[in-house]
């Protein structure tokens, strides 16, 4: 079986265990269940093979967990993060599950375990909560101890026939895999709520590709709108063949994303040491001034969504907003999120954001943030795309490039919305490879192409007010049906000279019945 078929049928197994389990549940409630599963699986397994350490006549899950020393647990917690006793590992508590009558407040002392094991140690801040949003006790497994009990057995056991194959055979990147699967179709399903913090991978993928483009080192790489970490996986990957020097980095508001992002970490196999995630506000109470700044960021920040702006007369003076003279409106936050990527953007890196098209053409303090951008030849280009690419919304955005190291008073325009560039799947369009290579490859010679990227100089967007919108510098392609003139007119007089003949006939006719 190829590894495309294996990773086919693992995911068509993992939605088919996410839909029979969850019963009545909805999907959008039920999803912390499934995706907390398959992570405890994937943590037991991970730390049962560092343990091992490749030596076949070691299994660690037979240990009795009274011949764990001191020493072994504080090593292991200061490698990995955390620690797991081997009763304590997935394959032993899925081995019982069907039969204990304490199944789920055994798991709630299991992750409450895992979670502790990190007190004290530098992996405090990544371990703790990461199982906060697993309520085994939750009413939405069902109202009795054996209904939840049944409920959580069935996932246990759904997850725990999975084949991931062997460990040492890329298993991180199928565990990895089938975790972002699941975000993407339960966000996909849900609406608005799952849109909100998934970026589809193939949108992920070009925008970390503009972020570090030319770049072989970074120093580090951030996104102050985590999410569930898409954006940096998608950076992670582009980057294997890199390096990465301090990490990844990222900022989150919504506290059961915020432990997805974690998780995600993990399952990709970047431990504790190699990320740094926080839970906050990113635009009141950002968590990384002392980090920057970052040789490459992304992001895909909410929409327009009302921030306190100049109801707090202190953020003026902020030195993330204080160059551009002008706070972002209170109602439309997007501005803000620009100017703290920009801000916290090296002289070397790039930032690459999605926004909403209308921060481009709006006039008020939006104009004159636009206004500072281009007077100071931050932005590098903006890009236009399909509409339908995100889950939830049917909006064709744009993407924003920052750059601090330009060297021409230009900025480009891409019109990527056309039919040329995406493919209509069931639900929403998509980005193919070929789609994003055409895109990088204009972005990266900056030539025009009639109808679809231009490059204009910073004086006339001054003469247009700061206009930054790509439809008023990139000429569409005419559709419209053309048709010859005089081949026109030719045809009409034929289509007359025959009218005028059939009338003819029948006054004819009419004159010989009146006769």
């Amino acid at each position: 079986m190829t590894s495309i078929a294996q990773r086919q049928e693992l995911q068509a197994k993992i939605w088919k265990i996410a839909n029979e389990v969850r019963g009545s549940v909805d999907g959008w409630d039920f999803k912390q269940f499934v995706l907390g599963t398959l992570f405890y699986r994937f943590i037991s397994e991970n730390f049962t093979n560092y343990i091992e350490g490749g030596d076949e006549s070691v299994n660690y899950a037979n240990y009795p967990d009274k011949d764990i020393t001191p020493e072994i647990k504080d090593d292991a917690i200061k490698t990995k993060g955390y620690f797991i006793y081997p009763s304590q590992l997935f394959v032993n508590v899925a081995k019982t599950a069907n039969t204990n009558p304490n199944l789920n407040t055994d798991l709630k002392a299991i992750f409450d375990a895992i979670e502790s094991s990190a007190n004290g140690y530098p992996s405090e801040p990544d371990i703790k909560g990461l199982f906060a949003d697993f309520d085994t006790t939750s009413t939405r497994l069902g109202n009795t101890v054996e209904s939840k009990n049944a409920r959580l057995a069935a996932v246990l056991k759904g997850v725990e026939e999975l084949n991931f194959g062997n460990f040492e055979d890329n298993q991180i990147d199928l565990f990895g895999d089938a975790y972002e699967f699941l975000i993407s179709n339960y966000a996909a399903n849900a609406g608005k709520s799952g849109g909100e913090f998934f970026t589809p991978q193939h949108v992920s993928k070009l925008i970390a590709q503009l972020a570090m483009h030319k770049q072989d080192k970074v120093n580090k790489i951030y996104d102050p709108a985590a999410g569930s970490g898409s954006l940096l996986l998608q950076a992670k990957k582009h980057f294997d063949n890199h390096i990465i020097e301090e990490g990844f980095y990222g900022q989150e508001v919504n506290h059961t994303t915020y432990n997805l992002a974690r998780m995600n970490m993990f399952l990709h196999n970047i431990n504790y040491d190699k990320f740094n995630i926080a839970l906050g506000n990113t635009l009141i109470d950002p968590h990384y001034g002392d980090e920057k700044p970052f040789d490459a960021i992304v992001s895909n920040p909410p929409y327009s969504i009302k921030w306190i702006g100049d109801d707090d007369p202190t953020l003026i003076n902020d030195d993330r907003f204080a160059p551009a003279g002008v706070l972002a409106p209170n109602s439309k936050a997007d501005f803000a999120f620009v100017l703290h990527a920009l801000s916290y953007l090296s002289s070397k890196g790039r930032a690459a954001i999605v926004c909403f098209p209308g921060i481009f053409y709006r006039g008020g303090a939006e104009q004159k943030i636009r206004k500072y951008l281009v007077d100071n030849n931050f932005v590098e280009t903006i890009i236009s795309l399909a509409p339908n690419l995100f889950y939830g919304t049917p909006i064709a955005v744009s993407i924003l490039v920052l750059s601090k190291h330009k060297t021409e008073n230009k900025t480009q325009f891409i019109d990527a919305s056309g039919e040329e560039f995406f493919r209509k799947v069931t639900n929403n369009n998509e980005l193919t490879e070929d789609h994003i290579k055409r895109i990088m490859e204009m972005f990266d010679n900056k030539k025009d192409v009639e109808h679809v990227a231009k490059s204009i100089d910073n004086s006339v967007i001054a003469e247009n007010d700061y206009n930054l919108s790509v439809s008023s510098y990139v000429e569409s392609k005419d559709t419209r049906d053309k048709f010859d003139i005089n081949e026109l007119n030719e045809e009409v007089s034929k289509t007359v000279a025959k009218i005028d003949s059939l009338r003819a006939d029948i006054d004819s006719i009419i004159k010989e019945i009146e006769a």
